[in-house]
């Protein structure tokens, strides 16, 4: 199944992706953005089970087997540049706007921006169609909450 759904991602000629696999790469690009700083912490796992479950109406054991899940997949995945590709082409622009906001959320989870975390930041927010000024405003929202 996960080898399926890398095959698929790796496509060069791609079909949408679907709802399923849309949930994982969201998911993969969470774990992957709370393992850039080679620290990823159980807190980090609960928020990105927290997210997963609130952003797709999961229980706590199906946000955990998803998160589970997406471990695996962010751990076998494409380069971050062809991986949030397909996120982009698959989401519309209001859900990628929520997406980047997750990924903040995950990153701030720990009180600390990492170097790494803050590179694979400026990274993706491009690719999902954001400028580093719109990521910002999204960060700087989520620490005012």
């Amino acid at each position: 199944m996960i080898a399926d759904f890398l095959r698929r991602l790796t496509a060069p000629a791609q079909d949408p992706l679907s709802d399923v696999d849309a949930r994982r790469a969201i998911g993969a690009l969470l774990v992957r953005i709370a393992r850039s700083d080679n620290h990823y912490a159980p807190d980090e796992k609960a928020r990105i089970d927290r997210i997963l479950g609130a952003r797709f109406g999961l229980t706590e054991a199906e946000a955990k087997a998803l998160r589970e899940e997406c471990e695996t997949i962010e751990a076998e995945a494409p380069d971050t540049v062809r991986f949030t590709r397909v996120i982009k082409e698959a989401i519309p622009l209001d859900d990628r706007e929520a997406v980047v906001r997750a990924m903040w959320e995950v990153v701030l989870t720990d009180g600390s921006r990492d170097q790494h975390e803050d590179a694979l930041m400026r990274m993706v927010a491009p690719l999902l169609g954001f400028t580093d000024q719109d990521s910002n405003r999204i960060r700087i929202a989520i620490t005012k909450n």
